[in-house]
């Protein structure tokens, strides 16, 4: 087994969502996500991985609320998990559903005007 791989020998499905629990619910639920959702489990380690280890530089309730923010808007990736925490976007309100009033402004034309 090449190095970059034996080390993630000793990880299993059981310890990440163990070690994920223990930081949070939201990180718990996070880590499902990622590892249900690929063709075989093992492709998500290297992702959870990442996000655990992130709980030593912020903490796990910053990381579980960065982790519930990305629940909500539906990026399971760390990279965005990162981003949500660089920017300490875990603490902002989320958004809320856009306006489906449409926008009236003579320059806009509508659907009927291909019609």
């Amino acid at each position: 087994m090449p190095s970059s791989h034996r080390r993630y020998g000793d990880w299993t499905i059981a310890r990440i969502h163990q070690e994920a629990t223990r930081l949070g619910p939201s990180v718990a639920t996070l880590c499902t996500l990622i590892l249900e959702r690929r063709p075989h489990p093992e492709q998500g380690f290297r992702a959870c991985i990442g996000i655990l280890r992130l709980a030593r530089s912020v903490g796990a309730d910053r990381l579980d609320a960065a982790a519930e923010r990305a629940l909500t808007i539906g990026t399971l990736t760390y990279s965005s998990v990162k981003s949500i925490l660089d920017h300490r976007l875990e603490r902002a309100a989320g958004s809320a559903s856009p306006d489906p009033t449409p926008i009236r402004h003579p320059n806009i034309r509508g659907g009927g005007y291909f019609h």
